[in-house]
């Protein structure tokens, strides 16, 4: 598990669990003060999710899903049950890619993956709460039709998926995806919520929405 990643003096702290062969990001988030908090797509290696949660010494009172690729959803459903928990997200545009998951494993040769059916579909303008945290949702597609971002205004911090790395942007080669709409969604979602917004993607380091708009190819 990588060092935790917050904004100072934030009661709210995530960490990054790397799973999968894809290297995803799957991250922690939880309320320091109440132990409490969530898990952000969980795409495998249930054996190193569950050592995250034991190291941050947390309770998980839900999971989050970003979108509907198996390196962020393959283990979802799995995880769920063993913890008794409920699934918040992506938008139900993904519903196709979450009804096929098990198929994705065999093409990708990773082992005990199931469909998932999330408990709760999200959309623009929903809200999220993560142990007394609030993140506004924004549907952001172009990599997947359903992809959502997660946004603490509060914390100034957002959880973003695949939709922007550092550096990047998600890829748009898929024959569902769509570049022109995943780069509005970024400009006219994203970029606007401030300069000052740190964010956690699914894959590579961390980032600020303000040195991504200065320095990202696909935005300058």
């Amino acid at each position: 598990m990588s060092d935790a990643t917050t904004p100072p003096q934030s009661p709210l702290k995530a960490a990054i669990v790397r799973v999968t062969p894809f290297e995803q990001n799957c991250t922690l988030i939880w309320n320091e003060a109440s132990k409490r908090g969530a898990v952000v797509d969980p795409g495998g290696d249930l054996d190193r999710i569950f050592r995250g949660i034991d190291e941050a010494e947390i309770e998980v009172e839900k999971i989050l899903l970003t979108h509907g690729h198996i390196d962020h959803a393959g283990a979802a459903d799995e995880l769920r049950r063993e913890l008794g928990v409920k699934i918040e997200g992506p938008h139900k545009a993904d519903a196709l890619l979450l009804d096929n998951l098990e198929k994705q494993g065999e093409m990708y040769g990773i082992p005990d993956v199931r469909n998932v059916k999330p408990d709760r579909w999200l959309d623009d303008g929903d809200v999220v709460t993560v142990a007394g945290h609030t993140f506004n949702i924004f549907h952001c597609p172009g990599h997947s039709p359903g992809s959502v971002v997660f946004f603490d205004a509060a914390q100034r911090f957002a959880l973003v998926g695949d939709v922007l790395f550092r550096g990047s942007i998600g890829r748009t080669d898929f024959p569902y995806g769509d570049h022109d709409a995943l780069i509005a969604a970024i400009k006219t979602k994203l970029l606007p919520l401030g300069d000052d917004i740190a964010f956690i993607c699914g894959h590579g380091p961390p980032g600020q929405f303000g040195q991504e708009r200065l320095t990202n190819p696909f935005l300058v």
